[in-house]
Formats: structure tokens, C-alpha cells, sequence
């Protein structure tokens, strides 16, 4: 009887997610959930033909070359791969998969609940009527900006930044983008391309980033990209903290140059920004773009698929490297 291989789960899955894996694999599983230190990481990976981690888990260089020769594919939990060292990855011959697809309608719900909380100052609302304060009215009272009609602008159009673009249009938004490649007209619906960012800032009244982690991207929102959106805008981030410069953006919140942001990454995870944390005009979230039950499924069948793919002998669907 060929033996099962070994797979390492470093978090606490969907059940229906550990119960498929169960019955093909030799599933090694962390059952406390806590965040691997590097060194417990890399203790565990060592008798493991393949891991399948979210992306708490950091496959830097160092830790990559620390990795046994049995283990020959890491199936992420997650779409985005900036956790992982795709070269060393690659120069060791270790396989690397992602999950696309399966968690653009839940990120895409997430990045329109961020743009509403942060137009009509949610966050703030919600402490008010929770602390007690809210004792009076006047038509001046808690006003916001409202959405409909205004211009949606879209920094990565991918799978997520499509499906965001779409709900957005339900708002009557006018749909602009930049991307590092046009789309089609079909994909397009209507949707007006920008070459540069600078020419998408400069027609933001709402800008959602949808792009990944690279050299390239990161600090993309900046102070000197921030002074470019028009007066009072609302940033969105559901992508990846690293893309913004908190030091930044909390100036401009609090200049009022922006109207407000709509966050559910940060540089720092768990825990978010204390500086942010403070202001009125920031709505937040601890990272939940994709925490839904059905996408939590979807994606751990997702890099079970990649995983059977690879140990069947074929390729897997989502291989990155």
C-alpha cells in the first residue's frame, strides 16, 4: 500500500476543508491556530512532502533554503503570494500555488462595505448610538458624502477589481482604472482606461486598490500620490496594507485633504495602525475580505485541487512557480 503524502495545515481550516484533506493525506495539523515563530515553521515542514499555508505564514529566502528536499510544493490558502519567496522558491524546485477566482465576490463585497462605512462616517456612527452620545439631531448633524454618481476609480483590474468595478456600478459609478495591461472591451463594460496613475488619481472620488504586493507597488499611495486625488476623496484598501504609506494617509485624513478611508489591511497584522485608530474618518476592518463560510470553503478545496494535481502527476491549475 503506497503511503499517504505528509501535508502540513500550519492554521485551523474549514472543517469540510480538514475533512476532504483527512481522506487523501497524512494531514499534520497546528490545532492550537496560533502563528508559526520562523523556527517553529521550519521545525515543522521538515518530514512534509507539502504545506499549505495562509498567508500568516512567511516563506522568506532564509526559510525556503531551511526547508527539507521531500517538501516540493507550498498550495497557499490565499491569492496573494507576497508572504512567499517566489525565486527561492523556484531555485529549490518547490512548486507554488495561490487561490484565484474563488474569493473575488466576498473581497469585492468588503471593498463596497468599506466605501459606504467610510462615505457615511460608519464607524463613527456606530461608536456614538454603542457609547450612549447620541442625544440630538439637526440637519447638519453626521452628514456624509454620498456615492451615487460619482467616480469609481479601480488601481488593478483584476478578478477582485472587475468584480468590485461591477457591484460599484450598481451605485451609478462611473467606472475608471489603471492596469498594467488594457482589458477588453468586453471586460471593459464601459469602463474608462488610464495609462498612468497619475491620470486615474487625478478623477478618484473614490479609489479602491485591487492590486498585488510587488517592488513596484509598494508606498504606490503616497504623499505625493494622495495630494493628487481630487479635494475629499475616500480611499478603499482590501488588498494589501503594504501598498499605502500610513504616515501619509493619517495626514491626510487629518488635514481633511482626504474625506475619509475605508481599510481592511495595514502595514502591521494583527493590530492594525494606533494612529489611524484614533480618527473619526477612518472605517476598519481586521482583515476579513475574504471570511465568509462559503469562500472559506471555496478556497481550501481550491489549494486541495492544486495539491491532487500535483500528486496525481499533472499541473497544477493555479502554479505560480
Amino acid at each position: 500500500m503506497t503511503a499517504k503524502p505528509v501535508v502540513l495545515i500550519p492554521r485551523k481550516l474549514a472543517p469540510a476543508v480538514l475533512e476532504r484533506a483527512n481522506a487523501t493525506y497524512d494531514v499534520i495539523v497546528n490545532e492550537d491556530d496560533h502563528v508559526f515563530s520562523r523556527e517553529e515553521l521550519i521545525a515543522a515542514c521538515q518530514n512534509v512532502d507539502a504545506v499549505l499555508p495562509c498567508h500568516s505564514e512567511h516563506f522568506s529566502a532564509d526559510v525556503i533554503q531551511a526547508l527539507p528536499a521531500r517538501l516540493k510544493i507550498i498550495a497557499n490558502h490565499s491569492v496573494g503570494v507576497d508572504h512567499v519567496d517566489l525565486t527561492a522558491a523556484k531555485a529549490r524546485g518547490i512548486v507554488v500555488t495561490n487561490t484565484p477566482d474563488v474569493l473575488s465576490d466576498a473581497t469585492a463585497e468588503i471593498a463596497i462595505l468599506c466605501m459606504l462605512g467610510a462615505a457615511r462616517r460608519g464607524s463613527e456612527g456606530d461608536r456614538m448610538v454603542r457609547d450612549g452620545r447620541w442625544n440630538f439631531w439637526s440637519p447638519a448633524f453626521m452628514v456624509g458624502r454620498q456615492v451615487t454618481g460619482r467616480r469609481f476609480g479601480v488601481v488593478g483590474m483584476g478578478r477582485v477589481g472587475q468584480v468590485t468595478a461591477e457591484r460599484a456600478r450598481g451605485f451609478g459609478m462611473e467606472i475608471h482604472y489603471h492596469n498594467r495591461t488594457r482589458l477588453t472591451a468586453e471586460q471593459e463594460k464601459g469602463a474608462i482606461f488610464h495609462e498612468s496613475l497619475e491620470s486615474l488619481l487625478a478623477v478618484s472620488d473614490v479609489l479602491s486598490l485591487h492590486c498585488p504586493t510587488t517592488p513596484d507597488t509598494i508606498g504606490i499611495i503616497n504623499e505625493r500620490t494622495l495630494a493628487m486625488l481630487p479635494e475629499r476623496a475616500i480611499l478603499v484598501n482590501t488588498a494589501r496594507g503594504a501598498l499605502v504609506d500610513e504616515a501619509a494617509l493619517v495626514q491626510a485624513l487629518k488635514s481633511g485633504q482626504l474625506f475619509a478611508a475605508g481599510l481592511d489591511v495595514f502595514r502591521t497584522e494583527p493590530g492594525g495602525n494606533p494612529e489611524l485608530s484614533v480618527l473619526d474618518n477612518v472605517f476598519m476592518l481586521p482583515h476579513i475580505g475574504s471570511a465568509t463560510f462559503e469562500t472559506r470553503d471555496a478556497m481550501g478545496f481550491r489549494a486541495l485541487d492544486n495539491l491532487d494535481a500535483f500528486f496525481g502527476g499533472s499541473t497544477p491549475l493555479d502554479r505560480l512557480v
